[in-house]
């Protein structure tokens, strides 16, 4: 008998699973008795990304199946577990459609079990199959090839949350997964040249990032005028620029704590304490945003957001190891990057430069008024209009994108 949403929504509410096996996590000291949240990818040396997915776990590290009756210890630190149906209310994308158009998701390394995974994800929440026999789902490597690159562990957890977060947000996109050799900034770019040239594809997600660095060096991988290109601002609060979201030519994401409230929205959110904010001096900022409204001589990230808390992150069917999956719950702007992604996919208006939109629209947007991700003024600080942590705001349906 399939498992029910129900079962689903009750346990995640009351924690959501740290898997065992093999997945790579970054050192870090886990609050003591607390749910908290493991990166799952290890710090960027130069020259490299990190991906900027982070599980959710519950206070002892221990394995916890979100469909399995929740231990009496873990049950007081409750947690939400985002459904499609949370993602599509909460950014008002109910009932839209992508019309054919491809997200594409660019990651490092191969994911050997990507379309399984993904099968029984939308099959959980009665979406659409997205598979590659009715071609809504190709999986390419960095050339555009067949051949799989090697399995990593973080990165695999990555590509799951990516996959799962298109469905979520944009259950009638088509995707295509390129996976690139390996996370230097060389391999991943070239994903992105493989992604721009895939059949319909409108937007590129890239949920990973690493120290801020000049488009004269990168950039021609993430010029891709006419298709939107999305990238995480970043897991660390106020922390500094982060490349590609410093890009002049990506629209980078922050990240917000996204909860049901009884207000008309039926959601409120607020800056998320890890969503990347800072300045770049080594690019130019994109049309419409300027230093009277940044605070900085350069580009400023962030442009947009939407959720990436971990503890209101999205429930997501990923690998334990090589060959099982299990679910458990994902945040970091590595879920934002890919909602947004799929907002663009949906509006179908990515002419030119896809992050100038928000600019000339910022009505169309929630904006996010409180929260803060550091101690600073315009670069932490929620406020009325742009801010550092959450740009402008999040998606009001299509109307900004």
């Amino acid at each position: 008998m399939r498992r029910t949403l129900t079962s689903l929504a009750v346990t995640l509410a009351a924690a959501s699973g740290l898997v065992a096996g093999t997945v790579q996590t970054a050192a870090s000291a886990a609050p003591t008795g607390r749910a908290h949240a493991e990166k799952v990818c290890v710090t960027a040396q130069p020259g490299y990304a990190g991906c900027l997915a982070q599980k959710w776990v519950a206070p002892t590290g221990a394995a916890v199946d979100p469909f399995s009756p929740v231990p009496d210890a873990v049950r007081p630190l409750a947690v939400s577990g985002k459904t499609p149906s949370d993602i599509q209310s909460a950014y008002k994308l109910s009932g839209l459609s992508a019309g054919g158009r491809t997200v594409a998701i660019v990651d490092a390394y191969g994911y050997t079990n990507a379309e399984r995974d993904l099968g029984i994800y939308r099959a959980q929440f009665g979406l659409p199959a997205c598979t590659k026999a009715n071609g809504c789902l190709k999986v390419v490597n960095q050339s555009g090839g067949t051949t799989a690159p090697r399995f990593n562990a973080g990165w695999a957890d990555e590509q799951a949350l990516d996959l799962d977060a298109v469905s979520a947000a944009c259950p009638s996109c088509n995707i295509l997964l390129v996976q690139s050799s390996s996370a230097s900034f060389a391999d991943l770019g070239a994903g992105v040249n493989t992604a721009a040239k895939g059949s319909g594809v409108a937007a590129i997600s890239n949920s990973y990032g690493g120290g801020d660095a000049a488009d004269s060096t990168y950039g021609t991988y993430y010029n891709q005028p006419g298709i939107a290109v999305t990238a995480s601002t970043g897991d660390n609060g106020y922390a500094g620029a982060s490349y590609p979201a410093s890009s002049h030519y990506a629209t980078a994401v922050g990240g917000t704590s996204l909860t049901a409230s009884a207000t008309t929205r039926g959601w409120t959110e607020t800056v998320w304490s890890g969503s990347g904010s800072g300045c770049s001096t080594l690019n130019a900022a994109p049309a419409g945003q300027t230093t009277a409204m940044t605070g900085c001589s350069g580009r400023s990230m962030a442009d947009v957001a939407a959720d990436a808390d971990p503890a209101t992150g999205l429930a997501v069917y990923a690998p334990t190891s090589k060959t099982a999956s299990s679910w458990a719950q994902y945040g970091g702007t590595s879920l934002s990057s890919p909602i947004v992604a799929s907002v663009y996919a949906l509006s179908g208006n990515t002419a030119g430069y896809a992050n100038t939109l928000p600019y000339a629209n910022p009505s169309g947007l929630f904006d996010v008024t409180s929260g803060s991700n550091g101690s600073c003024a315009t670069f932490c600080t929620a406020r009325a209009g742009y801010d550092g942590p959450t740009g402008l705001g999040t998606p009001n349906g299509t109307i900004a994108f």
